[in-house]
């Protein structure tokens, strides 16, 4: 098959959390022989930000990395697609792209008959509602969710013809325990700031924990306002800056545990949705403890793949407890890599993605005159 993908980037993944899952998918798909075209547009936001702090080396990163992925560029303001298009027969929109590409794809299905997928990683159809329902999907045959509750949101509102749950999941090619590290510290906390979607929690969940227990702790991220940093630099925790996400199993490996810390988005309106955060850490094997958050989809055994805590005092209790009992910590590694082999990894997406392109494939039944 040809596999077109749209993409905000698949090169940066500064500020781009979905980049891993995004990277890890085609790269699947790339394996198991099919042709694989990766668009993104020509001075993205992600790639621009990321280019302005490091420089030119991140084409050599990537290269190194990723030795199968490869993207071209588009204009963005005056896109040409058909050579592209022309031969596809899947195409995938992600929801990090304008609202006139979008619909230009959808347009173009007409002419070059391919199934076409809108594919959504974000919390927007809640939080920005009018934004994401002024998509014209009309042409499009539905909508991966990567959670139950979104694919709800658009089957009640008649966004899509159609929807599927599509979680995220891990690359399990990069994102693997190392070992025979020696460890650093005992906290290591990897996530951009948040735009104040999760201010409160990081500093309940996080900051208030580590400066209580005296814990050496490094945080990794990007656009982390000032007071931010004074934050972290008051509870005496190392700020990282950006971390490529290629190097994130080898900093895990230096740790003794780490913490997931949803947005608030998704503790309130959209429960069931983890981020790629918990998928990352679980592939890579660190005992992993969790603020509020609640696994309505049940995709992970709580108190065995991760601990989970309903507020600060019992964040302290269990950092204490995963520190002090070695047991406990091998044992929550264990069975959070055991989870993401057995139902979490990019290789399960690509098959569920089969299943769904299989559905759209199959002959409508005709009626049976009598």
């Amino acid at each position: 098959m040809k596999i077109v993908l749209f993409y905000h980037s698949l090169l940066s993944d500064w500020n781009h959390g979905n980049a891993h899952f995004l990277r890890g998918v085609s790269a699947e798909l790339i394996d198991r022989g099919h042709q694989v075209q990766v668009l993104e547009p020509k001075g993205g936001w992600s790639l621009t930000n990321l280019l302005s702090e490091r420089g030119e080396k991140v084409y050599t990163e990537f290269r190194d990395n990723y030795p199968t992925l490869t993207s071209d560029m588009y204009d963005a303001t005056n896109p040409d697609l058909g050579h592209y298009l022309q031969d596809a027969d899947l195409v995938l929109v992600h929801e990090w792209n304008d609202h006139d590409l979008v619909k230009l794809v959808g347009n173009l299905k007409k002419k070059y008959d391919y199934k076409l997928l809108f594919h959504d990683t974000h919390h927007r159809s809640v939080t920005e509602e009018q934004s994401m329902s002024n998509y014209d999907l009309s042409n499009y045959d539905g909508v991966l969710a990567y959670g139950e509750v979104i694919k709800n949101i658009y089957q009640k509102k008649g966004w899509v013809k159609q929807a599927w749950t599509w979680h995220e999941a891990a690359d399990t090619r990069l994102f693997h325990p190392i070992e025979g590290v020696e460890k650093e510290g005992d906290l290591v906390w990897i996530g951009n700031w948040g735009d104040d979607e999760r201010t409160e929690e990081l500093i309940e969940f996080l900051i208030e924990p580590v400066k209580e227990l005296g814990l050496k702790a490094k945080m990794y991220g990007v656009r982390y306002p000032d007071e931010a940093l004074k934050l972290l630099a008051d509870a005496g925790i190392e700020y990282g800056g950006y971390l490529p996400s290629f190097q994130v199993p080898h900093v895990f490996a230096k740790y003794r545990f780490t913490i997931h810390v949803p947005r608030r988005p998704y503790t309130r309106a959209l429960p069931g949705i983890p981020t790629i955060r918990p998928f990352e850490a679980m592939s890579c094997g660190i005992p992993l403890i969790s603020a509020p958050w609640q696994d309505a989809e049940q995709l992970f055994n709580v108190g065995k793949d991760y601990l989970s805590v309903a507020n600060g005092n019992e964040m302290k209790e269990r950092m204490q407890q995963v520190l002090n009992d070695p047991t406990l910590a091998a044992s929550l590694a264990e069975n959070g890599l055991q989870t993401i082999r057995d139902r979490h990894s990019c290789a399960h997406r690509a098959d569920e993605l089969m299943e769904v392109y299989e559905q759209l494939t199959q002959p409508e039944p005709t009626a049976i005159k009598l």
